[in-house]
């Protein structure tokens, strides 16, 4: 039986996240990586045409036993043939990863669905579903809000959303819950918030001093229950059947090891309420680190 983790791999093809002190991940410590992820069924790879290097990285190592997750980068406003752009990308996506299709397609910027060439877009995306080049399409979402006028656009078959023990907008909204019961497949990412839960750095904390309250709410749970950060953010998680796969960024090897062996043995019964909507917090895109 495969995992639920889903493997994140940013980091492959650029340095990503405030956690991240090592910066891109060297190309060997990547095919240790995805080793790894063979041999312990974390068999779905999360990666996108925008993350630099990755593709290619992934292809050197080899795809052929893994479903691939890959994401169309924003449209250029003055493409003509919409539909030639697309299948385009796809195939110059593939030929990257050496695979012969995807198994799933997300779009990045949902809010293209909403521009001029909305409708040519998604015919070009069911063309190339069509031709067999993938099996599913879907987007990648920031907010619940994105997606009312998506489901309306297109056949949605994927969700990607950030969820997390500060970020439960995609639940608290009802969105999980509806996605569910339509069959449609709900992968959460920024599990960890691009790292700042697994942080206790005084100097990081300072960036974010404006929800020390939080902080300390989150320090004095994890010590009174004993766990370290990965063990409840991972247990948050996976806390919610509805989540068919958990994407987590991984810088190496032990990183990922760790995972797996957490993965599924949390049982936790109740998590401090974290529950934040302060766009300023909970989306990193608004983070000011300087």
């Amino acid at each position: 039986m495969s995992s639920r983790l889903a493997l994140g791999t940013v980091q492959f093809g650029l340095p990503y996240g405030i956690a991240n002190h090592s910066g891109q991940v060297a190309a060997d410590e990547a095919g240790r990586i995805i080793s790894c992820a063979r041999e312990n069924r974390v068999l779905t790879i999360d990666t996108a045409m925008t993350y630099g290097q990755s593709e290619k990285v992934l292809g050197n190592i080899g795809m052929d036993d893994f479903d691939v997750i890959s994401k169309l980068p924003q449209m250029p406003s003055d493409i003509k043939d919409v539909d030639a752009w697309v299948m385009k990308q796809v195939i110059s996506s593939l030929e990257r990863l050496g695979v012969s299709k995807l198994h799933g397609l997300l779009l990045h910027q949902p809010s293209q669905l909403s521009d001029d060439h909305g409708k040519s877009l998604v015919a070009g995306l069911n063309h190339v579903k069509n031709e067999g080049l993938l099996e599913k399409i879907g987007i990648s979402i920031y907010s619940p809000t994105e997606l009312s006028g998506a489901m309306e656009m297109m056949d949605v078959q994927i969700v990607q959303a950030p969820f997390n023990l500060l970020d439960r907008q995609l639940f608290v909204s009802g969105w999980m819950d509806s996605l569910f019961r339509a069959g449609i497949e709900i992968h959460a990412r920024s599990i960890f918030l691009q790292g700042l839960l697994l942080l206790n750095d005084s100097g990081v904390r300072k960036k974010f001093q404006k929800w020390n309250e939080l902080w300390e709410k989150w320090d004095l749970w994890l010590a009174e229950k004993s766990l370290s950060p990965i063990q409840a953010c991972l247990g948050f998680v996976e806390s919610y059947p509805q989540i068919s796969k958990i994407i987590v960024g991984i810088d190496s090897k032990t990183q990922l090891r760790e995972l797996i062996a957490h993965s599924g043995k949390v049982d936790i019964a109740e998590f401090p309420d974290l529950d934040c909507n302060d766009l300023d917090l909970i989306n990193p895109s608004r983070w000011k680190l300087a």
